[in-house]
């Protein structure tokens, strides 16, 4: 079976901590995997907040995730405190890739590479949307990338 491999940046423009909850951790004793996804939407929410912007509201635009691929790198446990860097990069016309690095912040071990692909949208008319051009050059200024 072909494994996926998700290309990680070499720089990320945010980071954030969490702390790993015991409604997290599986009958295996460890932080489980559909955990994972909602410590990356936290880190997204709070990268977004960062920038004065919501899931419901980047410049008029709403924001759908389309794909998202987790790389599953080592274990944590119960009051691990993690730490979740960020890169947005891979801008198209109507979307754009959030990376995350997810790291444990007391040994520095890997536990995941994660992505989610994310396009706008506008909710009143059901439609996706290009991307703001604004968010993107924030995003770009912040990052020094420039994805055109």
């Amino acid at each position: 079976m072909a494994r996926i491999k998700i290309d990680m940046p070499e720089n990320y423009s945010f980071s954030t901590s969490l702390t790993v909850r015991i409604n997290d951790i599986n009958y295996g004793g460890h932080l489980g995997n559909e955990a994972i996804l909602a410590y990356i939407q936290e880190a997204r929410v709070r990268f977004l907040n960062y920038y004065h912007y919501t899931e419901l509201d980047i410049e008029g635009s709403s924001i759908i995730m389309t794909d998202s691929a987790i790389v599953y790198k080592g274990e944590s446990f119960y009051a691990d405190q993690l730490q979740i860097d960020i890169c947005v990069t891979d801008f198209t016309r109507y979307g754009c890739d959030f990376y995350y690095l997810i790291t444990n912040k007391k040994n520095t071990e890997e536990i995941a590479h994660a992505k989610t692909g994310i396009v706008f949208f506008d909710y009143q008319i059901r439609k996706i949307t290009e991307v703001p051009t604004a968010f993107q050059m924030a995003i770009e200024q912040e990052t020094g990338n420039n994805n055109n």
